[in-house]
């Protein structure tokens, strides 16, 4: 069995919505940090401006540690997703979170006071991102996965530096939710725990992580399934706590482990290939999860964190004060968290018209936003195909989507049935991962 983060996973199957040519591509890594022509080193290992020093900018192998832009602080939320409007398409986002709490690149639509996330035939999926950073608390999300061999639903939190917190779906079987953590984006085969459950497809389940500076506990319909604690992470070797433990946003995606280019060990772990020609992609074009809710109630910053410029009631972001990457090199602070311009950089973010207009309150502390005048990103237009991309021909988000909403309560749970949901068997495989890059968005790499 072998394991990856996954996110980087996904970030990899997402690339075709870059522009980058492969030719053009410098790599970062421990020994190699990006030069300060393309400062800002990605999830996946590639340097470049712009939206590279965003979400996902890797402050470990950047230029220096102001390559990348300030992380905006997230506040108590609690979204309902009955309408697309409420997602902002991440190839507009420039950084400033107080647009949208929630970003997006690939597919959505929005159905019966639910979002859908989908991956229309022959694409990579989608991804769904909050725009603002988490540093411990507690993310609950009440979601049914999609189904089929092949097909990946994943709920995670994930930080710049690759720590990582998992929820992990594979559509063969759909009585099974794969836990798992990461440190710094660190391979550990030991780290997985499978749980069981009921259908993931037909049913609705609250799927949790409670997540503080001594345990991460996942929890499922209320119910504790797995407790992580911090004291039991210790690694000899690196003399530090392979323990999530940075300021990480929230995510949810749906890509295709079973994707035909992928590695062997990925195409197992996932089931097999995917089946393009399966039930959801007839009736509906594209396999689907949905997400019907999402809250975060972030908790207190650890008390040895730093603010630099501020003080409880006006830090607004967080940046690292050093590329060790670990909770005692966070530092809060009061900067501007968006870029001026596609091409600009932390190093010169060209952000001068910059305008405060409100502020927000977490707990017992409000923080200032901000917002812009003229800095929208450009806008991709969604009907041209992008680098490796498969555009699906006369794709309708809402093709043929039908929904049985007939609901009865089991317990805790809401139980749905789905007018058109196919019975199937799925078999079961293990975790899977493959390192590498090319690309560009919200997301990271696989090889």
């Amino acid at each position: 069995m072998q394991l990856i983060p996954i996110f980087p996973l996904i970030g990899y199957l997402l690339s075709s919505l870059s522009t980058v040519e492969a030719a053009d591509v410098t790599y970062c890594n421990s020994t190699a940090n990006c030069p300060k022509s393309l400062p800002c080193c990605s999830t996946y290992g590639t340097c470049g401006n712009g939206s590279y020093c965003l979400g996902g900018c890797d402050v470990r192998y950047s230029y220096n540690l102001t390559a990348c832009m300030p992380m905006p602080i997230m506040s108590k939320m609690n979204t309902t997703f009955d309408s697309t409007d409420l997602l902002l398409d991440q190839s507009t986002y420039l950084g400033n979170s107080t647009e949208s709490d929630w970003l997006y690149t690939g597919y959505i639509d929005d159905y019966d006071d639910a979002l859908i996330i989908q991956m229309p035939n022959g694409t990579t999926g989608t991804v769904v991102s909050s725009s603002q950073y988490l540093f411990y608390g507690k993310v609950s999300a009440k979601v049914k996965t999609s189904r089929t061999q092949g097909v990946i639903t994943a709920f995670i939190l994930f930080s710049d530096v690759q720590d990582e917190i998992d929820y992990e779906f594979v559509g063969y079987n759909l009585t099974s939710a794969q836990s798992n953590y990461y440190s710094q984006g660190y391979l550990d085969y030991n780290n997985v725990l499978d749980i069981n459950t009921t259908d993931t497809f037909e049913n609705w389940h609250i799927y949790e992580v409670d997540w503080s500076e001594d345990a991460v506990k996942w929890s499922i319909d209320g119910d504790v399934v797995r407790t992580l604690n911090k004291s039991d992470t210790f690694n000899d070797t690196t003399n530090r706590y392979s323990f999530p433990q940075t300021p990480s946003r929230v995510q949810l995606s749906l890509w295709p482990g079973g994707a035909a280019s992928n590695a062997i060990g990925t195409i197992e772990w996932a089931g097999g290939e995917v089946n393009w020609d399966s039930e959801d992609i007839q009736k509906h074009g594209y396999f689907y999860a949905e997400l019907a809710w999402l809250s975060v109630e972030p908790y207190d910053t650890p008390g040895g964190v730093k603010k630099i410029g501020c003080n409880g009631t006006s830090c607004n972001a967080y940046l690292y004060n050093s590329t060790d990457g670990d909770q005692q090199n966070v530092t809060m602070v009061k900067k501007i968290t968006y870029l001026g311009n596609e091409g600009a950089t932390g190093l010169d973010p060209q952000n001068e018209e910059e305008e405060i207009v409100s502020t927000y309150t977490s707990g017992s502390s409000t923080f200032t936003s901000t917002t812009t005048k003229g800095v929208t990103a450009k806008v991709t237009d969604k009907s041209t195909t992008t680098q490796g991309e498969v555009t699906p021909s006369g794709y309708d988000p809402t093709m043929g989507f039908v929904q049985n909403s007939d609901a009865t309560a089991t317990g805790d749970a809401e139980t749905t049935s789905r007018s058109n949901a196919a019975e199937g068997q799925f078999s079961a495989v293990g975790i899977t991962g493959i390192l590498g890059a090319i690309a560009m968005g919200i997301i990271s790499f696989l090889s």
